[in-house]
């Protein structure tokens, strides 16, 4: 994957707070399969995180101005290629107060951590890192594009007239309502393209402006205007004079904890200067700087310490609000720094960072602002990571750390150890977005091997490592700057509330669960009509859809919308239907947190929440001129037409967020296209009669489909009575009173490698073992055996089952050592002379706590370690001399031992290398061993062969070799081969026997499409199938052996070995293998042998029609038989091999051709077919051309090759086409 590159103006600062109440998003992109992080948000949320913008994007009504009608199109061709576009009104950088959290949208399609601000609870105090403003045309703040790039902003020609349709009013008014309301002209500032509105709050009645005029040609701003407002936006004062009249100012910032403090910076291609105000914008102080900034980032709690980050990749630090700096670090990657976080890390001043290497690599570090020297700098994850791939948030974090080709994903929970993520064995992510850590919880939105415009939900437990299916198939698309959308959005003020958009049989429908993705179901669309006209819709063939995604635009209220201020009030965009469509859309409401809906408009409309929710207002989404907007005491049920302007105004956007106290909105736009900015301050103080008192509240009871208990409690909420005109005031405060419920069945969702059956009944997945403990439990500790199921997380039910699905403490049993590995901790097998040479053991089982470790460096020096445990900083060696090195680790305990070896090269790497060899081998008979090493490589390859416990190898410089296997049993396989600088290696096992038989299988067709291809997969599926043969049959479990092929369609080959230890009786024994052998033909052909791929996945094995090869052995019997059969095989070789010379396929089939005869000689014998039975050539299997490509490229899951370095596949190949 290459980094995506985005283009910016020079000095462009990425600014990384926004103003009060902006979901802000951070996002990490790591090689093999990209991961983003999803931070806070407050309306709700769209669970995805979005990129960071391109800087300042060019303008939209020149890029989209054919997705509209030929008349739109004109209008934005001629406001483009006007004297001047249309201005832009962007996000201001500063400000962003934490409330909480809420996903946000898009999910990032760039590599970099990129940010877009949006309407949400949480600014930059929440994400604590560098996050640039967001850039939005002024006129478009209406026209959020949907996630099919159907619809775009829309600009026209000055002088058209508000149109459309209105919503139902109350009664005919004989004189139009109007609200106070006050306009102000940014005079002097015509010319200026884009705005930055800073209005904070709280009790506050300043409202910053920056407007500038963006030059796109010079990529620099050219001129800029400050203005000021002390009175909510009724007047404003121009501060070019207290900033300097010569000053060109880019960005604004405002300090999260103390929003007095505001920092302004000048223009890059002016100068490098930042301007220090202490009195919310009254009177600033100029510094010079000498660095050029482009993000800053604000300390959550101590107001005067930030952080700035360069155009040349320094990280410098503050601790007096800018006035000096000092340097921390240099190659920090771009956003990817953080802040500690309170009560997690011990200092205040601690920050994380990643840090880029020379080799291609990163660094995660983290050190004190003051004391950032080398000597006093700490690694917490001592191994290189991927470069884009530190996050940190709330209580996680997470990193990627990319061997072989394959990206493991680990994660930190409140700063302890790091852990590998462990996510459903086989859903082998391409891409991942962790999208939300709200309430102790892991929100990860997967794109498995098999999707392409779909992503799987996870959920995690509270340490973030086990992750379980919540949803199949949700919908993501690209949004407006290319970043991925995943449209799942939660309710805010109620937790547990999700809405998904689901991909089903290529349509896209809207599902609600109510407890975290355990349950989800449709939405029943409204009874009536607008017009009150009854709707006639049937579950599940019709049902309301809504439209996911939160407006880029923090200007604009978005597609849906809910607060946290206003519980079980959601406003949506959507149609009623099949399926969700982007034409024949209106506006629904829901009161009741999505369980009953109702239309409120029957075109799009912006729908803000005032006062606390309990009064809505609406402005309709159109690019025409508006002087109206529509106003709801009654929750949407009647609306009241106002008046706010007498001239009408384009809008370009509305700031509502710090309205929610003050009831006072302001309006942005323009009332021509070449016209100064018009501020309009609306004032709705007037339309509450009075105060409210308590009978004007009424309590609502939290409902799901009836059942009064949602994530295992009864909630009763306090409103406001709908229709009640009252004021709620400042000092509202919407009290809840919860009690818990008797835990149920809906309470608990599948444990980590469980899946559902049917409505409640948890089942272990096939490639899970439920009886294996955690490999770190340790003789005469305890361990929780997981029951199949977990609570919630954060539902807070009691009793009831809660005691029989809760894991159960169980002692745990004394292991020996199993699974031991020696790798290098960047998984290479080459070192450099005199340079460390770093390992890293792993064991998969055994009793830590009592295990002795030694590792054999294979130069003459060794170390041992007694108790062992995992090293995080890995084992350090210096080779002297160059060579191949045999690095052995072996473990031993009172129950056993197991034994590691890596063979290290001290030079030279290669991409890969697949080894093939028979499944099965006949003792004392040759057996051809080839290698096939991809790409091909240019000179003269080495191969190093190890066989068995040599601790020599053969050395060749063939591709093939022939070897003997003396005695019986199994034995393993590694093949090196060389070129130049570059090495890799692959290790196979080899079954060796006296004689045995085989015969082919194939499958249903439905297993196909579960079949990722991978080596692990037909291992396990191996696994599977012998258990089933044995289920049926009765016969030994080590007398059966099934080897699935590579490729499709899924086929495999039985093997069936004789007796262990029962060689003396030879002749009876092979009458007892004939009969073992007809008993699993019978079973076979009677379609007994069957298994469960997944829930409703029922997969069925048969023989294929060719007739079994008989007994396969060492005696000198089927000599004359198995003459003819070689002269027939030679025969079949020779085709093989003109087909290779007069097609010029790529070496494999030459190799392929080599191996079947070389099989045909060892292991068929006479094999007599007969005539009727149907004969399977070459063309049935798997082409050999296309056979490489899967075994080596394996679809290339997550970036992710199969066949990578150091990875042992320990998957016995089959004799045909392996």
């Amino acid at each position: 994957m290459e980094v995506a590159r985005t283009e910016r103006p020079a000095g462009w600062p990425g600014a990384p707070l926004a103003r009060t109440g902006l979901l802000l998003l951070s996002t990490w992109v790591l090689a093999g399969a990209e991961i983003t992080w999803g931070a806070a948000g407050g309306q709700g949320r769209t669970l995805a995180p979005a990129s960071w913008p391109p800087a300042l994007p060019l303008l939209a009504p020149r890029a989209v101005a054919s997705q509209w009608s030929e008349e739109q199109a004109t209008a934005r061709r001629g406001a483009a290629l006007g004297r001047r576009p249309r201005p832009e009104l962007l996000l201001q950088p500063g400000g962003g107060e934490k409330r909480g959290k809420a996903g946000g949208m898009p999910a990032a399609g760039a590599w970099w951590g990129q940010v877009i601000p949006a309407p949400g609870k949480a600014g930059g105090a929440r994400s604590r890192r560098a996050q640039p403003p967001s850039t939005l045309e002024s006129g478009d703040a209406w026209a959020t594009a949907p996630a099919d790039g159907s619809r775009a902003s829309r600009t026209v020609d000055k002088g058209l007239r508000e149109d459309g349709k209105a919503p139902r009013a109350r009664g005919a008014a004989a004189e139009e309502l109007r609200l106070p309301s006050t306009s102000f002209a940014l005079t002097g500032d015509s010319a200026h393209n884009q705005a930055m509105v800073h209005w904070s709050g709280h009790n506050s009645s300043i409202i910053l402006i920056l407007t500038k005029l963006y030059d796109f040609n010079l990529g620099s701003v050219t001129e800029s205007s400050l203005w000021r407002s002390t009175d909510y936006g009724t007047t404003y004062e121009k501060l070019n004079d207290k900033v300097g009249l010569k000053t060109v100012l880019s960005y604004l910032y405002v300090n999260p904890t103390n929003k007095r403090k505001i920092m302004l910076l000048s223009d890059p291609e002016m100068e490098s200067s930042i301007l220090i105000s202490s009195d919310e914008g009254a009177t600033y102080q100029k510094y010079r700087l000498t660095f050029y900034i482009q993000s800053l980032l604000f300390h959550p709690k101590q107001e005067d310490w930030v952080l700035a980050y360069s155009l040349d990749q320094k990280l410098y630090s503050s601790m007096d609000f800018g006035r000096r700096w000092q340097l921390m670090h240099e190659r920090i990657t771009p956003n990817r720094f953080y802040w500690s976080v309170a009560g997690l890390d011990k200092e205040a001043d601690l920050v994380h960072m990643e840090v880029r290497t020379n080799d291609g690599y990163a660094h995660y570090l983290t050190c004190r602002i003051q004391e950032c020297a080398e000597t006093t700098r700490s690694g917490p994850f001592a191994r290189s990571i991927d470069i884009s791939s530190l996050v940190v948030q709330d209580e996680y974090i997470f990193i990627q750390v990319t061997t072989g080709g394959r990206a493991s994903y680990y994660v930190s929970y409140r700063r302890e150890a790091f852990a590998q993520i462990k996510l459903p064995k086989y859903s082998l992510p391409k891409d991942m977005h962790i999208i939300s850590t709200d309430e102790n919880q892991v929100f990860a939105a997967v794109q498995e091997w098999n999707q392409n415009d779909t992503y799987n939900l996870y959920i995690s437990d509270t340490r973030g490592i086990y992750f379980t299916l919540a949803m199949e198939n949700i919908k993501s698309s690209r949004g407006l700057m290319g970043n991925i959308i995943i449209e799942l959005y939660e309710v805010a003020g109620i937790k547990g509330i999700f809405l998904a958009n689901k991909k089903v049989d290529d349509q896209v429908k809207t599902y609600i669960t109510y407890n975290k993705g355990r349950d989800w179901r449709l939405l029943q669309a409204p009874d009536v009509d607008l017009r009150g006209s009854p709707v006639h819709c049937l579950l599940p063939f019709c049902s309301l859809h809504l439209h996911l995604q939160i407006s880029e635009n923090p200007y604009s209220s978005g597609r849906i919308s809910s607060k946290e201020t206003a519980p079980g009030l959601v406003v949506a965009t959507g149609n009623i239907g099949p399926e969700l469509s982007y034409t024949d859309i209106g506006v629904f409401i829901s009161s009741d947190g999505g369980n009953t809906w109702r239309q409120i408009f029957d075109e799009e409309y912006n729908v803000w929440f005032l006062d606390w929710g309990g009064a809505l207002v609406a402005m309709k989404h159109t690019p025409l001129p508006v002087r109206h907007l529509w106003v709801s005491f009654d929750e949407g049920h009647s609306w009241d037409k106002y008046g706010f302007t007498s001239v009408p105004l384009f809008v370009d956007g509305a700031l509502v967020e710090a309205g929610v106290e003050t009831q006072i909105m302001t309006v942005f736009g323009h009332f021509s296209l070449r016209s100064e900015w018009q501020l309009v301050k609306v004032d709705y103080k007037s339309i509450f009669s009075r105060r409210c008192t308590k009978e004007d509240y009424q309590t609502w009871h939290l409902l799901n489909q009836g059942e009064p208990c949602v994530m295992g409690e009864r909630k009763i909420f306090k409103k406001r009575k709908p229709g009640a005109q009252c004021a709620l005031g400042r000092d509202y405060s919407g009290t809840v009173v919860s009690e818990p419920c008797v835990c149920a069945d809906w309470d608990f969702e599948c444990d980590y490698g469980y899946e559902r059956h049917g409505e409640s009944q948890c089942v272990p997945a096939f490639w899970y073992n439920p009886a294996s403990p955690s490999k770190d439990c340790s003789l005469g500790q305890s361990y929780l055996n997981s029951t199949g199921y977990r609570r919630i997380v954060s539902n807070n039910c009691t009793d009831g089952l809660r005691e029989k699905y809760t894991a159960k403490a169980q002692m745990c049993p004394g292991k020996a050592p199993r699974g031991l590995h020696v790798v290098t901790t960047d998984g290479r097998l080459v070192a450099e002379q005199g340079h460390n040479a770093t390992f890293i053991i792993l064991m998969e089982e055994g009793d830590l706590q009592r295990t002795n470790i030694q590792l054999d460096f294979g130069d003459g020096i060794a170390v041992s370690y007694a108790n062992f445990s995992p090293i995080e900083d890995g084992i350090k060696h210096v080779y002297k001399s160059a060579g191949i090195f045999q690095v052995t680790a072996y473990a031993e305990n009172n129950l056993g031992s197991d034994t590691a070896v890596l063979f290290l090269h001290v030079v030279c790497p290669v991409e890969h290398v697949h080894l093939r060899v028979p499944f099965v081998a006949i003792r004392n008979k040759e057996v051809n061993i080839s290698a096939v090493v991809w790409p091909s490589q240019r000179g003269t390859l080495t191969y190093f062969w190890w066989f068995g416990n040599s601790t020599k190898p053969l050395i060749t410089l063939e591709s093939s070799i022939s070897f003997t296997f003396p005695a019986e049993g199994s034995n393993t396989i590694t093949v090196q081969v060389a070129a130049g600088n570059a090495l890799i290696q692959d290790t196979k096992d080899i079954a060796v026997h006296e004689y045995f038989q085989s015969q082919l299988l194939s499958f249903s067709p439905n297993l196909d499409y579960h079949n990722p291809d991978i080596p692990e997969w037909r291992q396990d599926i191996g696994n599977v199938i012998r258990r089933a043969l044995v289920k049926v049959t009765s016969v030994p479990e080590d007398q059966i052996l099934v080897a699935v092929f590579p490729g499709l369609p899924t086929s495999a080959e039985l093997f069936i070995l004789p007796p262990k230890n029962l060689t003396e009786r030879r002749k009876g024994n092979e009458e007892d293998l004939e009969q073992v052998v007809e008993m699993l033909f019978n079973a076979l052909n009677q379609n007994l042998v069957q298994f469960e791929l997944k829930p409703g996945v029922q997969v069925v094995v048969y023989v294929t029609q060719l007739t079994l090869a008989p007994l396969v052995d060492s005696s000198p019997g089927h000599s004359s038989s198995a003459m003819l059969m070689l002269l027939s095989v030679v025969f079949v070789g020779l085709a093989v091999f003109l087909i290779y010379k007069f097609k010029r396929k790529i070496p494999w089939i030459n190799i392929y051709a080599q191996v079947q005869h070389d099989k045909e000689q060892e292991m068929i014998g006479s094999v007599s077919q007969s005539e009727n039975a149907p004969k399977i050539t070459l063309s049935d299997f798997t082409e050999p051309e296309e056979l490489l490509d899967k075994e080596l490229d394996t679809r290339v899951i997550g970036g992710i090759a199969t066949i990578a370095n150091s990875e042992s596949t320990k998957e016995i190949p089959n004799c045909t086409s392996v």
